[in-house]
């Protein structure tokens, strides 16, 4: 069976715990182990804040948008905005890399995507936001479905 959750809220830094609960209730009705609820929290915040910080560069006016979708096991997100967009994907996604270092920014948020989804896509166009596409294959259902 097949449900799905969409959200959007204004691009503001004191909504990514918003968001970031919202997604965790959500996906609470698949029954995911602690590890796998705190990784997913972990990458929402990660992608929401890239959006608020990178995409709009904090300008209030920003949307995020996401959508959440369960299907056999599998928990499908993706986090999208309409800011500047990522001029060098490639460099963006390397670790240690930030574009705000004066932020105090790690630089991790791809790689911290990358180790604790299963799958994850980046497309972005410069001037027309970035969106990522994620997937995290959840235990128990893959070991009901073994």
């Amino acid at each position: 069976m097949r449900n799905e959750m969409h959200l959007q809220f204004s691009a503001l830094s004191q909504n990514e715990s918003f968001a970031r609960v919202t997604v965790a209730s959500f996906i609470a009705q698949l029954d995911p182990t602690l590890d796998e609820l705190t990784e997913i929290k972990t990458v929402v915040s990660e992608a929401v804040t890239n959006a608020i910080i990178h995409g709009y560069e904090q300008r209030p006016d920003g949307i995020v948008y996401i959508t959440v979708t369960l299907e056999d096991g599998a928990v499908k997100m993706t986090i999208r905005d309409e800011g500047i967009g990522i001029t060098d994907l490639d460099e963006a996604r390397q670790p240690l890399f930030t574009t705000k270092p004066e932020l105090e920014r790690s630089g991790m948020g791809f790689t911290i995507m990358e180790n604790f989804m299963d799958e994850v896509e980046v497309i972005s166009s410069h001037n027309f936001g970035t969106t990522i596409h994620l997937t995290k294959y959840l235990s128990k259902s893959n070991a009901l479905c073994n």
